[in-house]
């Protein structure tokens, strides 16, 4: 419960400072490349964790990996974490960060999951839908899932349109496994 706290308090001040300096969307996407980094490379999030490892031998590497690839404040604030010694929690407050970022500039994100890759064309159709429906930003990612054998599954934070063949397939498939032979004494 603890590191929740810190690092929502942690991201709210980057957010603040980014957005006095002008370059809220550049610390977003430094905060998005910092994600990345730590989800696909596994050594990288270790290393952070690790108490053995020195702080100024973790901020020779940090510059080393992030110097030319992230903005001013982005790269003071990693620094300081790290002097801070809570660069263990440099993923969930860049996670943080995000959810902050997006709740500030309206934007809601949205996931669809089709059998095939979405074509541009229904892609923007879809995206169109969801901005007048919703009346804020939308972020779509797509997901493509062959185990939905065709249609579509939409979520939109806590709400999910499931127009699946494979949902479908299941709903027939209770319905016909019911005893609709009800004996009468």
């Amino acid at each position: 419960m603890r590191n929740v706290r810190v690092t929502t308090r942690y991201a709210k001040a980057l957010h603040g400072l980014a957005i006095e300096n002008n370059s809220e969307l550049d610390v977003y996407n430094d905060m998005q490349q910092l994600l990345i980094a730590c989800s696909n490379n596994k050594e990288l999030a270790l290393f952070l964790k690790s108490p053995i490892i020195k702080t100024d031998k973790k901020l020779k590497i940090l510059e080393h990996i992030f110097l030319k690839k992230i903005s001013k404040i982005s790269s003071l604030f990693l620094k300081i974490i790290t002097q801070k010694k809570r660069e263990s929690l440099l993923y969930d407050i860049a996670n943080k960060f995000i959810e902050v970022y997006k709740k500030h500039n309206k934007i809601e994100t949205a996931s669809i999951i089709t059998a095939q890759k979405l074509d541009p064309v229904l892609r923007e159709n879809i995206l169109k839908v969801l901005n007048n429906k919703l009346q804020e930003k939308i972020e779509l990612n797509e997901v493509v899932d062959e185990k939905i054998i065709g249609g579509s599954i939409i979520r939109v934070g806590d709400k999910q349109l499931d127009s699946s063949v494979s949902s479908a397939l299941k709903k027939l498939k209770h319905k016909f496994n019911k005893n609709l032979y009800i004996q009468d004494y």
